[in-house]
């Protein structure tokens, strides 16, 4: 069995649609689906089942997925090792931030530090989503993720706390509690609040609580993952509907319209560093080092700079 056999293999067992399993590996769909083939015919039995609508793992092809990725990313880890040993902390250090208050107020501190003491490793910022990042984490197209917690997966690493911020309401400035100046945790059951569907349930009840402390049910509505802060605070300024945030909000957006005020009897919103636990490289343990220095000064009364 070739490398590229199992690269293919694995992909699409992860995928589940060819178009997409050819894009990430840089293959034809052709050339994908005749890899699979001489898969099968090798091992005497169908791996995938397909339908013009979908595609799903055949009994067989879970078990072949399962006994082969163990030894895959075994092999994956001792590469890099090795080239880590030769090279030190050098390539490309991808980090996926999913908005500027996830990565918090030390974010640009912790990357000059990392550039600073690694020069030979190019780091790339990009903007992640709820809907991919935790998907390109697992499959190496990102090497580390800038998240909300909680966060609970066994493949994955949760690493230093980039922030932890006191709650807040976005309201239309006409609201009853924009007049009032706050809301508390029980005001939340009078309006209507949006998540985005992607985020991973225990994230979400503790961004956007489904209750009450006293037990009364919100009102949560799902917002299009194609919908981001824009339509968000469309959204708010028209009076549709309310949304939990950090009190940090304001720092970085404004919309005419929308105000924000404090939101008691809710528990601060963490964030925190997030990488693939078979996936971790020299870089990752550098840059998570940079960052836990950085926080550790902040704690201890050291530069507030941003």
């Amino acid at each position: 069995m070739e490398w590229r056999e199992i690269e293919v293999f694995l992909t699409l067992a992860d995928e589940l649609h060819f178009g997409r399993t050819a894009d990430r590996l840089y293959l034809s769909q052709a050339r994908v689906s005749q890899t699979v083939r001489a898969l099968e015919s090798r091992v005497g039995g169908r791996l995938f089942e397909r339908t013009s609508r979908q595609v799903s793992l055949t009994p067989l092809g879970e078990r072949l997925r399962d006994e082969l990725r163990p030894g895959y990313e075994q092999i994956l880890r001792a590469f890099a090792a090795a080239r880590e040993r030769t090279r030190g902390v050098a390539g490309t250090l991808r980090i996926g931030v999913m908005s500027l208050l996830v990565g918090g107020p030390h974010l640009n501190r912790i990357l000059r530090r990392f550039e600073e003491a690694h020069p030979m490793c190019k780091v790339s910022v990009v903007d992640a989503t709820a809907s991919t990042c935790m998907d390109q984490v697992r499959d190496g197209q990102l090497d580390l993720v800038a998240t909300y917690l909680p966060l609970t997966a066994p493949e994955l690493t949760i690493g230093p706390v980039l922030a932890r911020q006191e709650r807040a309401l976005l309201v239309p400035d006409d609201h009853p509690l924009a007049r009032r100046g706050y809301a508390d945790a029980e005001d939340l059951a009078d309006v209507v609040m949006c998540y985005w569907p992607e985020v991973p349930d225990e994230t979400r009840d503790v961004w956007i609580p489904a209750r009450t402390p006293s037990g009364l049910p919100t009102r949560r509505i799902v917002l299009d993952a194609s919908h981001g802060t824009v339509t968000l605070l469309s959204a708010i300024a028209r009076g549709t509907i309310c949304h939990p945030t950090v009190t940090a909000f304001g720092q970085y957006f404004h919309q005419p319209g929308v105000t924000l005020i404090p939101l008691h009897g809710i528990p601060p919103l963490e964030s925190a560093l997030v990488w693939n636990t078979n996936r971790e490289t020299a870089a990752v343990r550098a840059f998570v080092k940079c960052a836990t220095e950085i926080l550790a000064d902040d704690a201890g009364g050291g530069s507030a700079e941003t």
